[in-house]
């Protein structure tokens, strides 16, 4: 990243990385809440016509809060998710850095985003989007199962164990992994070409935010069908449909054909470009902050 340097390295960006994944979900939640209901319904028998349909359905039958149902969960996890997004990318830059330069190449980029994308999904990501998905699932089907993230938490280790929490994490860390080894050097390259090379923009919230938006949309691109496969697997009926990730990526190609793997891409992309666009603007604003006091 621009904002990314030599000294970014340690504890501080474990905070920075906190505080920024707390306050981008919280702005972002509806969007992905109704992400999560779109993939996990029936093409062949869809409950909603789309995102503006899925998001008044939901608002008609249980109000606005509706739309934050999980995001207990999902905001402290996006927190720890981003924790370790990027504690393990700006560690794994000092790795990889041209001693001589101090320069990242982009190969060495791809391949410290791909670390941090793994290390999020083992250690944050695949058991919190486990929770939202089985809580929002329960919640689309009516059947009452969970009060909300803390209850689903305690039922699914009371019946399944730790295990029951890791539920998708193959297509998690592949859709992870995926994401971060684009994103990180795509938005290195959007802001090299929106900035112009203005080497003073580097910490600009707005070029960061720009770059990181356009970046984000870019990834979705390329990790959707793993998303979706990730969803199907992660709901509640899943144990007695599916095998495992391979059975449930068959079944879906053979009942609902490819374009299943793309259900829920646009506000996918508009949540994954929020959020995104929100962390790489958020990220080197706090850090600043930061730095002032640590």
């Amino acid at each position: 990243m621009a904002f990314v340097t030599k000294k970014d390295s340690g504890c501080k960006t474990v905070v920075k990385g906190f505080l920024t994944g707390g306050t981008q979900a919280a702005l972002t939640y509806p969007t992905e809440y109704v992400k999560t209901q779109l993939q996990l319904q029936s093409k062949a028998n869809p409950e909603y016509n789309g995102i503006i349909d899925c998001a008044k359905k939901t608002m008609r039958q249980h109000g606005v809060k509706g739309l934050y149902r999980g995001a207990g969960v999902r905001i402290v996890g996006a927190g720890f998710q981003q924790m370790f997004r990027w504690g393990a990318y700006t560690n794994l830059t000092q790795v990889f850095r041209d001693e001589k330069t101090g320069k990242l190449s982009q190969a060495n980029n791809i391949i410290c985003g791909l670390g941090a994308g793994i290390c999020e999904a083992v250690c944050a990501v695949t058991p919190v989007e486990t929770v939202k998905t089985r809580v929002t699932d329960d919640m689309r089907r009516g059947t009452g199962k969970y009060s909300g993230s803390a209850d689903a938490i305690v039922k699914i280790l009371k019946s399944e164990g730790p295990l029951g929490l890791y539920r998708g994490a193959f297509p998690t860390i592949l859709k992870q992994g995926t994401n971060q080894a684009v994103r990180m050097p795509l938005q290195v390259q959007i802001f090299s070409m929106i900035s112009l090379g203005d080497d003073t923009k580097k910490q600009s919230p707005v070029y960061n935010g720009a770059a990181g938006f356009l970046a984000g949309c870019g990834s979705v691109l390329l990790t959707q069908p793993q998303d979706c496969v990730k969803s199907r697997m992660q709901s509640e009926a899943a144990k007695e449909l599916y095998k495992g990730t391979v059975d449930c990526a068959m079944q879906m190609m053979k009942n609902e054909g490819p374009a299943a793997f793309f259900s829920g891409a646009i506000p996918r992309m508009v949540q994954v470009g929020m959020t995104s666009g929100i962390s790489f603007a958020l990220f080197p604003v706090i850090s600043q902050l930061l730095n002032k006091v640590m």
